[in-house]
């Protein structure tokens, strides 16, 4: 399992860095990234912290982690800075809070990140078939979450993914030590959305390319 898209206590989350490392680590996890809520007040604070702390436990755990951000409710037109200003801080990975249908995340959120080529579009709700086919462009994956209420929306994101040929990968937008999964959960997970079992290769590659990348390949 590499799971791209999980919560600290620098965010919303219920755990330390170490902590959910070393859970991902004893689950058999290939990959974690650490992608805490970020907007303007706070990117420059998180990210550097959460940078040395995955320098750190990387040297001592067999799971590769990643230090990202979840850019979230950011107004559109501030996605393309601050993605650029969290790739200039060191982050391995920039996902964006889409469009859930459970939140009032702001219209023109999901193309905007999109547009800034962003790594994740998280949670991307009602999707259109043209962000879909933007995404297929500029090689941003869509997710397909484990995550409940952000989950409803999956299966018009696997659907729309296929028909536009953008890749997609299963995140668990983990805040706690339950919403961790391992690769047969991610599996089922997946197939409820959608996905044809003979898509799933792919779509798990998806997250090794991503990565490898990061430089997270391991050993």
């Amino acid at each position: 399992m590499i799971d791209l898209h999980t919560h600290t206590l620098f965010s919303d989350g219920e755990l330390l860095p170490a902590e959910l490392i070393q859970r991902a680590d004893a689950m058999g996890h290939r990959g974690i990234a650490l992608t805490d809520h970020v907007d303007t007040s706070n990117l420059d604070f998180v990210l550097p912290r959460v940078r040395a702390v995955v320098n750190e436990l990387n040297r001592h755990h067999g799971v590769k982690s990643l230090a990202g951000v979840e850019l979230t409710h950011v107004p559109p037109e501030l996605i393309n800075d601050l993605t650029l200003q969290a790739r200039d801080l060191g982050a391995d990975i920039v996902v964006v809070h889409g469009e859930t249908i459970v939140e009032p995340v702001l219209a023109g959120t999901n193309r905007a990140a999109i547009e800034a080529g962003v790594d994740v579009l998280a949670h991307p709700g009602l999707l259109t078939a043209e962000e879909a086919a933007l995404a297929a462009q500029k090689g941003v994956l869509l997710e397909i979450t484990s995550r409940r209420g952000h989950s409803l929306a999956n299966g018009r994101v696997a659907a729309l993914a296929r028909a536009a040929g953008a890749g997609l990968v299963v995140n668990t937008d983990s805040h706690a030590p339950s919403d961790l999964i391992n690769r047969a959960m991610a599996e089922k997970v997946a197939l409820g959305a959608g996905v044809l079992p003979e898509e799933l290769p792919a779509l798990f590659a998806n997250a090794e390319r991503l990565l490898a990348r990061a430089g997270g390949v391991l050993a």
